[in-house]
């Protein structure tokens, strides 16, 4: 399948690569590399024979937050429903019955990809293959005071306006693109409405 042979050349770039069910996420590898690996990524995916649907961003602005928050949320509930068991099982007379142990440290498990850093701007990389349907997702993180990576247009020159566009909405530089002028912005615009913090 065409998936196995480009999980295995990208690899030795990746952060991490999680496969998919396509019929649930609509693609087969969700793949995550530093930025300085985009272009290797794009060329070893050019080389694959697969073609280039969309280059977006993600604004991570507020996420660790969220999911401190969620995080905590859980935790309470835990230690409220450990609490109202105890109290039945007093009320009953049973002896309350001891937390389970972790589990003992086994083999280690498959990394999966870090998760987003506060300080920072997903790139995505949609990429696809007609002749055998493989769909795969290059991700990268970029830090939201300097948010910059190499651009694919070398590779990809599809991606000259893919990249434009997100570099129109979230303010995310492409080093070495040949024209970052404003794409679907007015030409003086000096705002990323894309961003989280952005104020209209």
């Amino acid at each position: 399948m065409k998936s196995a042979a480009v999980k295995q050349a990208l690899n030795a770039l990746a952060l991490g690569i999680e496969e998919c069910d396509y019929a649930a996420r609509g693609y087969h590898l969700s793949v995550t590399v530093p930025p300085e690996q985009v272009v290797a990524a794009a060329e070893i995916l050019d080389r694959e024979g697969f073609f280039l649907e969309a280059v977006t961003g993600v604004d991570w602005l507020g996420e660790q937050e969220a999911l401190a928050k969620e995080a905590a949320k859980a935790a309470a509930a835990a230690k409220k429903a450990a609490a109202e068991a105890a109290k039945k099982a007093a009320e009953s007379g049973e002896t309350p019955a001891k937390p389970s142990a972790p589990p003992a440290a086994s083999a280690p498990q498959p990394t999966a990809p870090a998760e987003p850093v506060e300080d920072s701007f997903e790139v995505v990389y949609d990429f696809n293959h007609y002749p055998q349907l493989c769909r795969v997702v290059i991700r990268t993180r970029v830090p939201r005071h300097t948010p910059q990576l190499p651009t694919i247009s070398q590779v990809y020159p599809g991606a000259n306006w893919h990249e434009r566009e997100t570099h129109d909405f979230f303010g995310i530089v492409f080093e070495g693109h040949p024209d970052l002028s404003p794409f679907l912005l007015p030409e003086d615009a000096d705002f990323h409405p894309l961003r989280k913090d952005y104020q209209p």
